[in-house]
């Protein structure tokens, strides 16, 4: 799964450029019919489970186990049968945060999944933010199917995770930082502000209503005509957004892996920050994040 992310900076007495990021989940593809569930694979997901304890002799040495999805499983079957990955676990009826698959050839029963058949594919049952699996079997193929399930953030914690954006934007703040080519130095920490809050909420609220992902609302304004509207003096203000991230730390992550993102984050010239989310599982993304910065006059 991809993800995307933009950034709006609005900085007296001149404007930097917008910038837009684009991306593609999973597809909905062509319709598939959906098969009669399989049987329960207990010996292929006890395989598994034992290379993800034991590990590949690299990388990772253990990694959570598996429990297996009648969904994965069924889209296992649908892949056996020519189906693309995303439109398979579509039609399945499975909505993944990420999800990868694996084939084997050339021996049947448990031991196609063990390390030394797997070889080089071996890492690739390791992710341990894989958590659900789907198999199918026949002759001496093994389709296999790994999945993170999608588990949105709920409303109820929502000052907790604005808490958790702030702590982290923060300990990056703390500390000289590189985003892109440009070096930022530490700067000092961010105040948590009632009103950027709001206005990060509404705007989240709004991408995840009306399925869009855009700096510019539907009534054409910004960032900063809406903290104006608000009743925001301000002397500087920033927005990031971002969708598709499942948690605070994978949201923050992706703004600081990005130069623009990153650099609103180290910007000596915002004082205060607001941020929030929204979530509409009937959207590609699922969750919409947004982060208002802001220095008052």
């Amino acid at each position: 799964m991809n993800f995307k992310h933009g950034i709006f900076t609005h900085l007296r007495p001149r404007q930097l450029a917008t910038v837009f990021g684009v991306f593609s989940l999973l597809a909905p593809g062509l319709p598939l019919q959906a098969q009669t569930p399989p049987p329960d694979n207990p010996t292929l997901l006890r395989a598994i489970n034992a290379v993800r304890d034991q590990g590949c002799g690299s990388g990772p040495a253990s990694s959570p186990a598996l429990r297996e999805s009648a969904a994965l499983s069924r889209a296992a079957v649908m892949i056996s049968g020519g189906a693309q990955l995303d439109d398979a676990i579509h039609a399945a009826g499975y909505r993944p945060a990420r999800a990868a698959q694996l084939i084997v050839g050339g021996i049947s029963g448990a031991d196609a999944l063990a390390p030394r058949v797997l070889g080089k594919s071996c890492p690739a049952v390791m992710p341990p933010h894989f958590l659900e699996a789907g198999f199918h079997q026949r002759g001496s193929l093994t389709w296999v199917v790994l999945a993170e399930p999608f588990v949105a953030p709920q409303a109820s914690e929502g000052q907790q995770i604005e808490a958790r954006i702030l702590e982290l934007v923060n300990t990056a703040r703390a500390k000289p930082r590189r985003c892109g080519d440009q070096p930022f130095p530490a700067v000092p920490p961010l105040m948590s502000h009632t009103l950027l809050t709001g206005l990060a909420a509404s705007h989240a609220a709004d991408m995840a209503r009306h399925n869009y992902f855009s700096h510019t609302a539907r009534d054409g304004s910004t960032v900063d005509v809406r903290a104006t509207r608000a009743g925001y003096r301000w002397r500087n203000i920033g927005e990031n957004i971002a969708a598709g991230q499942l948690t605070a730390d994978h949201a923050v992550q992706a703004w600081l892996d990005s130069p623009g993102h990153c650099a609103n984050v180290m910007a000596p010239n915002f004082e205060a920050m607001g941020a929030a989310f929204a979530v509409n599982p009937q959207t590609k993304p699922g969750v919409y994040w947004a982060q208002v910065f802001g220095s008052g006059r």
